[in-house]
């Protein structure tokens, strides 16, 4: 079912995985399946390389690109583990739904993942912190300025050894005229288009000492509603606030057992527009506790500020966080560390 051409050598001795880049370094081996003739072909696991396309390989052209974000944990018993893949798949088919691509078949996506996993296997490091970054992306290839979807497609799974993504201080700045998505837009699909958009308000943000945006509402900018790479939590008080899920927001999949744990431990939560008038108030009359964001890459990161036109808030710092609470308890699932009563580690045999 998958031909398998394994690497004459292997990196690993040569990366230091003591000082990890996130996204620089990749494992030795990848994953490549192509769609032509109306079907996906065989996949192949390969040594990491570089792809050669045509200058008029379509994605070049009219963007069709998707790609999820999962991790790969090792136990301590060298047991490797994923967390709730079966959400990646079915978000990356729902991305490629609205960009007009072609479904790949779920049989090929486990059995192909699980290879690469098991080829790879030196490159997911234990300890806590420590996991394998995979990056399962599809694009267009076929050949062709007409602006219609492509007919030819490439499915790749590339790995990255990590550790946390994010270092220091996150201070996020609220956005004031730029949008993430609109109404009956791709908002809510990992489409590469949405990140690309996001590069130029994110560096004005950073001018001004800021790390990320958390982007507003396209028709008011009166409404909070994820940050560039993350979904965002409020605590108000005791209690914990989102915005909902739409076409505009991306249903992500730590965001989702956050609020499945918060219901296990008895924490109010509330699922709703969050407008920045309310936080603003919430901040200056000492209500706002705290906000973090939720993401795969970062798993939970805490936010030490915001700002918002020319004011800038610091929130409190709260040694029983719910930011530490909830990163402690996902964490011990992912790595084989506490009990797992919702299903969501998946086991590499």
């Amino acid at each position: 079912m998958i031909d398998i051409q394994r690497a004459p050598k292997s990196k690993i001795s040569e990366t230091n995985f003591d000082n990890l880049v996130f996204g620089q370094v990749f494992s030795d081996h990848m994953m490549e399946c192509d769609y032509k003739n109306g079907e996906w072909q065989k996949p192949v696991i390969k040594p990491y390389g570089p792809l050669s396309l045509e200058p008029s390989a379509r994605v070049f052209h009219y963007g069709q690109a998707v790609f999820e974000g999962m991790k790969a944990y090792k136990d301590e018993d060298d047991k490797i583990w994923l967390f709730r893949p079966d959400k990646n798949f079915e978000r990356i088919n729902k991305s490629s739904e609205r960009l007009a691509i072609p479904e790949f078949p779920k049989e090929y996506f486990f059995k192909a993942l699980e290879e690469l996993l098991k080829i790879d296997k030196d490159w997911i490091k234990k300890g806590f912190g420590n996991s394998l970054y995979l990056r399962p992306f599809v694009i267009a290839t076929e050949a062709g300025v007409s602006a219609s979807a492509a007919k030819e497609y490439k499915f790749m799974i590339i790995c990255s050894p990590a550790q946390s993504y994010y270092s220091g201080e996150v201070r996020v700045k609220f956005s004031e005229k730029y949008s993430r998505a609109a109404d009956g837009g791709v908002g809510f699909a990992k489409a590469a288009g949405n990140y690309g958009a996001q590069f130029y308000p994110t560096n004005l943000a950073k001018e001004e000492g800021f790390q990320q945006i958390i982007w507003t509402d396209a028709n008011t900018h009166d409404y909070l509603e994820e940050a560039g790479t993350m979904n965002v939590f409020f605590r108000i008080g005791d209690k914990l606030v989102t915005a909902p899920t739409n076409d505009r927001i991306l249903d992500g999949v730590t965001r989702r057992c956050v609020l499945t744990l918060a219901e296990e431990f008895n924490i109010e939560t509330e699922v709703r527009r969050v407008s920045v008038q309310e936080i603003l108030e919430a901040a200056e009359n000492g209500e706002l506790k705290e906000m973090f964001g939720s993401g795969t890459a970062t798993v939970i990161n805490p936010i030490a500020g915001f700002g918002y036109k020319n004011e800038k808030f610091e929130l409190p710092k709260i040694e029983d966080s719910y930011a530490k609470f909830f990163k402690d308890k996902l964490m011990k699932i992912q790595y084989n560390q506490a009990e797992d009563k919702f299903g969501w580690r998946y086991e590499v045999k």
